[in-house]
């Protein structure tokens, strides 16, 4: 049976003794300041009566009562202040064990959950959603003793000083909560939608900056990012929705629970007590200093209660991502002998709901063989390149290199063994030296730059300034995309594994770059089992074996000649590459 989210109070529990502090300190200086005024109704009593006044038998002067008033008060004052310390103080411990608690485990969940989700989902969690916690810890947990402690005290003073004015009192209290309840209705369902359209805001704000030299290429980007603008939309509609069904309940009863109406309470019945000559000074005027105190808890209880509901869904969101299950790997890894890749039986679907992107596919790649990966977009071949690094994990079947089951690797032993150069390459806010290097910490600068020479990358680094303390800048946008792609292959040379796995990895070169590129490949394939994806369809001709799938499944295995007298779909791959490659876009034909 699936185990129940707990949520809210689950997550916060690393700081609950903190937060029990912060609210028991919040108590007493609730207390501190209802006995403040409590006293201050004794001390106007008696100097209306011209009585002396008495505290439990022992008489108080002027001078006395004024400075117990300010002993209480000061109390209230500290105590408060203390509490909200100990809140913040816990707030950003929770912050800092939640962020590290998210990373550390995003760093064990399988990389394909990480891309599905994307970074605007994740970076809510991370950011917006932990914040919300800390908002709630340090703001909220003191509050919501104050909220609890000062009205029920309060309740307990009116009924023993006077029945009658508690009833009044609480008459408005419930009045109020009544019309504050009917605003919070269907606020789940409300808050869920407006949560959902913030999502929805992050994803497209994140695409749209990224997107954004297309943006000025063509359009202002109305048409083009229409996501984005309906991500807007959408969020103002549901915040509107929210606003517009609330707004009059929740005037209303901000007008209930503001202290005019208590008073006005109060008041009407001091007069029906006074009319029945049963009106005590004392009591009215306690009431008069009191009762206002149990409506005014309800504003921020209210607000609290809204508060909670918000942090609440975060806390599940966030107990969402840590619940995704960790990619298992092996604490004992085994011996790879050979560096063979043979696929036997693999199924696989990225969720439980969606259609299988591969279906029972089985077939070896030799050690120190090339493998071309072909077929039509959507056919599975990325997919292919994407389970080898256990970015998923199969649904069933198996993936063994040198025999060895990779579930059984380790994932130092499984990285130390294959190497990936990707179409979307990726390099990080640092130097050009540090950003190769990243591939093998433990290189000398020799085995760095003799990795750059191999990527053909080395002549254009010693051009620069800076040479290669030169910035690649964020995402290496210092650097053109042929560029990048050379340092990345620099990378892989760098680190040097055994089996190298190429996903279009000249997809976006051009003309210039393309031929540094297919010799940094080139040099890089040297002695290596390869698996290669390509729809350039020239760059896999001579691989041992081409692999052609469609629809997930295989449909052909063989080398070039042997596919193309099949006349399956090779063949008319082959056929849309030659054409394309002999159109001619002044006449948007093909060249004679």
């Amino acid at each position: 049976m699936k185990e129940k989210k707990v949520g809210l109070w689950s997550i916060i529990s690393p700081v609950k003794f903190r937060i029990r502090i912060a609210m028991f300190l919040a108590s007493i200086g609730a207390i501190s300041l209802i006995s403040s005024l409590l006293l201050l109704s004794f001390a106007l009593t008696n100097i209306l009566q011209n009585a002396p006044l008495l505290i439990f038998g022992v008489e108080l002067n002027l001078i006395n009562t004024m400075l117990l008033l300010a002993i209480l008060t000061i109390i209230a004052f500290l105590t408060r202040l203390a509490s909200f310390i100990v809140s913040h103080l816990a707030a950003f411990h929770l912050e800092q064990i939640l962020r590290t608690k998210l990373s550390l485990h995003l760093a064990t969940v399988p990389l394909g959950y990480i891309l599905s989700n994307g970074s605007g989902t994740l970076k809510k969690v991370m950011q917006d959603d932990v914040k919300t916690l800390h908002t709630f810890v340090a703001d909220s947990t003191p509050m919501i003793a104050k909220s609890i402690v000062a009205p029920i005290l309060t309740l307990i003073i009116l009924l023993v000083i006077d029945y009658r004015f508690a009833i009044a009192t609480l008459s408005v209290f419930i009045l109020g909560w009544i019309t504050m309840a009917f605003t919070m209705r269907d606020s789940g369902v409300l808050r869920e939608k407006y949560e959902q359209s913030q999502s929805n805001i992050n994803k497209a704000v994140i695409e749209f900056a990224q997107a954004m030299p297309v943006v000025r290429t063509f359009d202002d980007g109305t048409s083009s990012f229409k996501r984005y603008n309906n991500a807007l939309l959408d969020y103002k509609e549901n915040l509107n929705h929210w606003m517009n069904i609330g707004a009059f309940s929740a005037k209303l009863g901000m007008i209930i629970l503001s202290p005019l109406p208590t008073l006005i309470a109060v008041i009407i019945t001091a007069i029906y007590l006074l009319n029945l000559e049963r009106l005590e000074l004392f009591a009215f005027i306690s009431a008069l200093f009191l009762s206002t105190g149990m409506a005014d808890s309800m504003m921020p209880l209210m607000w609290i209660n809204n508060h909670i509901k918000k942090s609440q869904n975060s806390a599940l969101k966030i107990q969402e991502v840590l619940e995704v299950k960790p990619l298992l790997m092996a604490t004992d890894s085994k011996e790879i002998n050979s560096f063979d890749i043979e696929f036997e039986k693999v199924s696989f679907k990225y969720n439980s709901e969606e259609n299988y992107a591969l279906k029972d596919i089985s077939f070896k790649v030799m050690q120190g063989s090339v493998t071309a990966l072909v077929g039509p977009s959507g056919a599975g071949k990325s997919t292919i390149a994407k389970l080898i690094p256990r970015f998923w994990d199969t649904s069933s079947g198996s993936i063994k290199i040198g025999g060895v089951d990779i579930k059984e690797l380790s994932s130092e032993t499984l990285m130390n063994t294959v190497s990936f150069v990707f179409q979307d390459t990726f390099l990080f806010q640092d130097t050009i030296y540090n950003n190769i290097k990243m591939a093998n910490p433990s290189a000398p600068k020799q085995d760095i730059i003799s990795a750059a020479k191999a990527a053909q990358i080395h002549d254009f680094i010693e051009s620069l300034p800076d040479g290669y303390e030169t910035l690649a800048g964020d995402r290496g946008t210092n650097l053109s995309g042929g560029q990048k792609q050379r340092i990345t292959i620099a990378r892989a040379i760098l680190r040097d594994t055994p089996i190298i796995v190429l996903d279009e990895a000249t997809a976006f070169t051009d003309p210039e770059n393309e031929e540094e590129i297919i010799k940094a490949l080139a040099n890089l394939t040297i002695n290596k089992t390869v698996i290669m994806i390509a729809h350039r369809l020239s760059t896999i001709k001579n691989s041992d074996q081409i692999i052609v799938f469609d629809d997930g499944k295989i449909s052909e295995i063989g080398k070039h000649n042997k596919l193309l007298e099949k006349q399956g779909i090779y063949k008319k791959l082959w056929s849309n590459y030659e054409k394309a490659q002999n159109w001619n876009l002044e006449k948007g034909k093909e060249n004679d």
